[in-house]
């Protein structure tokens, strides 16, 4: 029994700055090192990671000791790296995260390759804590009740043929997550209970508390 794990690498990180946020440092660690490093200690057999061009030297130079990991060609889109991801090696599970969450754990993802052996799909997620408003024309119009409202992480985890299928059936469309085109297909997508220090980094002032996380956690 195979498990890969896809790890997306493929953005240019506009909102960041002029630098890639994935070889941005912390601690004197590369952001992508970090995500990486939590999947090489944990139980998946393969970690591709799906990069943008202007990156992939910089990556290969990066683990080019990594005996599980593999670098393919990104895509235009999200979806698209995924896709490259799926169709470069084929497994009986795939994890799936986004390169710029740093503060991943081992422990929660070989929580997540024990789970989608039993479940065939799920996502890591937070119970929302914010008050949600429906806005319009910068005017309140409603506000949600968020006792059943869910912030969505990674990783994601899928049986390969699964989410193989989702891929190819909503190829060309722009779904933000994995999870999204399973739940489009009418298939249960189960939940895990995630961290909120599972950040996203996207912005500068998001290195400073992934910097913060990452010291806490040695």
């Amino acid at each position: 029994m195979k498990v890969n794990a896809i790890i997306t690498a493929g953005g240019t990180s506009s909102r960041f700055g002029n630098k890639n946020k994935l070889l941005e440092q912390i601690n004197g660690c590369e952001v992508i090192k970090y995500t990486v490093d939590a999947f090489n200690y944990a139980n998946v057999d393969e970690i591709i990671i799906c990069a943008n061009l202007s990156i992939m030297e910089d990556l290969k130079n990066l683990f080019k000791d990594y005996e599980k990991v593999r670098i393919v060609e990104g895509g235009q889109t999200r979806q698209q790296s995924v896709c490259n991801g799926l169709k470069a090696d084929r497994c009986d599970y795939v994890l799936i995260h986004d390169g710029a969450r740093p503060v991943i754990t081992t422990e929660l993802i070989n929580i997540c390759v024990e789970m989608v052996k039993e479940n065939k799909a799920l996502s890591v997620m937070t119970k929302t804590i914010d008050t949600i408003k429906e806005v319009e024309h910068g005017k309140i119009v409603r506000t949600i009740d968020r006792a059943k409202l869910y912030n969505t992480q990674t990783p994601q985890a899928f049986e390969y043929d699964l989410i193989l299928n989702a891929h190819m059936r909503f190829a060309g469309r722009n779904f933000t997550d994995d999870a999204g085109m399973v739940e489009a297909m009418g298939a249960d997508v189960y939940v895990i209970d995630g961290s909120y220090k599972n950040i996203k980094i996207t912005t500068l002032n998001d290195i400073e508390l992934a910097k913060i996380y990452l010291s806490q956690m040695g």
